[in-house]
């Protein structure tokens, strides 16, 4: 299978999935006037998405203005593979020209540091920007209130947590590569929920992978808070036993109590490690801007929403989208990619007095890179349930049975085709 004919089949998917959402009302509204403004802040797979898609499913007859901090957009998804040694972070970094010039989408580099929904204002270190809705996709922060001392800056440079693709990557990668031979790699994985379900076990068997070729003598220890592996469970398990035996030491139920950062040394309630490279994820919760926006309660740390507009059922007119998102669902990018389509369909419905679909379907797929080429999937269909008022897996889906190079090609592939949904 090659990326031509992915691309090809993707686009037909697509094209069909966009008019199975949007349906004729919209095609309908080519000649009325402007329908109205949405601000969107965050440029992430979910903003990014949703923007593109507010302005081809109004055929532009919604202004779209993005407010993002960040020149460039670095994917997640495959940024352990930087890790591993396969690929660079310039490999994941693409900039927004195309997204924003295809489709006329208005552009603000700034940060929000305030949302008055009340007047419906959006304010940023440089200025304001009104609009007749407005859509948050956050992405996570981290929770530093058990583990104050890796807070700062600083304590990151020396620890980092590396669940942001970026500087702290790079970072990582280069400890790694510094790490004497024989040394001790000591990884923690928060209690979920948290971004990318598999994608500590997925790091483990990038770092796992880098060892085996380079640094045969060096070990992982692994301090899962969790009972066991969440995700691909009988998989990742059989590749930490067999293909990675002797070099990763995986321990559930091991929640982290303090870190002395100066000697890189876990205090758990069980023991005392020291590492050479020591990678800390912190506990997650909703990205800061719904914090400040209100858009969360105080006892919980993710946000609320109609699962047929992603709106927020704390805040009116204020929609929610990707890894912010109260769901028993995968905080993925293919999962904020598809709950930012079903969003921009109802919001282009709704700014034209319409009903939003009362049945959205989407799927999640996820791949986990185990080495440099071989790679596994869990996918899943979602339906929405009118009695539970949320989205729900339906039957079918599942997970691979063994890792294998053509997953790798597939990876590969999906990634392409998202990252062309996302930024073109």
């Amino acid at each position: 299978m090659t990326d031509h004919f992915n691309r090809r089949d993707f686009i037909k998917a697509a094209g069909a999935a966009s008019a199975l959402l949007v349906g004729n009302n919209s095609f309908a509204r080519a000649t009325k006037p402007p329908m109205g403004r949405v601000v969107v802040v965050g440029g992430g797979y979910a903003g990014a998405t949703a923007a593109k898609y507010l302005r081809m499913w109004s055929l532009g007859a919604i202004e779209v203005i993005v407010v993002e901090p960040n020149k460039q957009f670095v994917s997640c998804p495959l940024s352990n593979l930087v890790l591993g040694g396969s690929k660079s972070i310039n490999d994941l970094t693409f900039g927004y020209d195309a997204l924003k010039a295809n489709h006329g989408i208005k552009w603000v580099q700034d940060t929000v540091t305030a949302i008055d929904s009340t007047a419906k204002k959006v304010t940023m270190l440089r200025g304001e920007l009104s609009y007749d809705r407005l859509v948050v996709a956050p992405g996570v922060d981290f929770i530093y209130d058990g583990l104050p001392m890796l807070a700062s800056a600083e304590a990151q440079s020396q620890i980092p947590h590396a669940w942001k693709a970026g500087w702290q990557t790079v970072n990582l990668r280069k400890q790694l590569e510094a790490m004497p031979d024989g040394g001790v790699f000591v990884m923690t994985i928060p209690k979920a929920p948290y971004r990318c379900p598999p994608g500590p076990y997925e790091r483990v068997c990038q770092v796992a992978s880098y060892f085996k070729a380079h640094k045969p003598k060096s070990k992982i220890i692994v301090l899962d808070a969790n009972a066991e592996i969440i995700s691909k469970k009988g998989l990742f398990a059989k590749v930490f036993n067999e293909t990675y035996a002797g070099i990763v030491d995986y321990r559930p139920d091991n929640v982290i109590t303090g870190v002395d950062v100066a000697t890189k040394t876990i205090t758990t309630d069980f023991d005392k490690i020291k590492a050479e490279v020591l990678n800390v994820i912190p506990p997650q919760r909703a990205g800061k801007i719904a914090q400040i926006a209100n858009l969360t309660e105080s006892d919980y740390p993710w946000c609320d929403v109609n699962f047929l507009t992603y709106e927020s059922k704390l805040v009116p007119s204020v929609h929610v989208l990707g890894d912010s998102v109260a769901a028993g669902l995968p905080k993925s990018a293919h999962m904020a990619s598809n709950q930012a389509k079903v969003c921009a369909n109802a919001i282009v419905q709704l700014m034209a007095g319409q009903a939003p679909d009362p049945a959205p379907v989407f799927a999640n797929t996820c791949y986990s890179y185990v080495t440099a080429k071989s790679a596994m999937h869990v996918a899943n269909v979602y339906r929405y349930d009118e009695g539970k008022k949320i989205m729900v897996s339906a039957e079918g889906g599942g997970v691979s049975m063994s890792p294998s190079e053509k997953e790798g090609e597939y990876a590969a592939a999906w990634a392409q085709n998202i990252w062309a949904d996302t930024l073109t």
